[in-house]
């Protein structure tokens, strides 16, 4: 699937979450999102790049910003995620990466020096109007969340 560009529309999606509940983008319509899309829940660059964005949550909210993270993880283990590293803001699941895909967010990756298919590390901005504000891909786990902030200015 090709990349989002500033200005595509977002894809719309309805996915499960953590705690069983269905989220859509379209919950957060009027306000800007940020949905990144991560490989699997507990590892190390994942839980890092997680808990960067909960320790920025409260930063982020007061400009306005929703945060949803996306994997292919099923609801039971990204419910595990959230409880051991109080995660405070939706995990949602796409096992069937459907959303992955429409946000260009799954494909081919250098993973060790081999090409795989699997999780492109992406982060997507939709703005109020359900339009794509910013699309990065191919992001590192670490120091990710606050180069984010810094392009938003929170």
């Amino acid at each position: 699937m090709a990349k989002l560009e500033v200005g595509d529309p977002a894809p719309p999606f309805t996915l499960t979450a953590a705690d069983g509940s269905e989220v859509s983008l379209s919950d957060f319509a009027g306000r800007r999102v940020i949905v990144y899309f991560y490989p699997a829940a507990m590892t190390p660059g994942c839980t890092k790049q997680a808990c960067d964005f909960r320790d920025s949550l409260d930063a982020l909210r007061a400009e306005g910003f929703a945060v949803l993270g996306v994997s292919p993880d099923q609801p039971a283990k990204l419910a595990k995620f959230v409880e051991r590293d109080a995660i405070t803001f939706p995990l949602l699941s796409d096992p069937e990466r459907e959303v992955l895909e429409s946000y260009g967010a799954w494909g081919e990756k250098k993973l060790y020096g081999k090409v795989v298919v699997g999780v492109i590390r992406s982060t997507v901005v939709v703005d109020a109007d359900g339009k794509v504000e910013l699309a990065k891909y191919n992001v590192k786990a670490t120091g990710h969340v606050a180069s984010l902030r810094k392009t938003l200015g929170v």
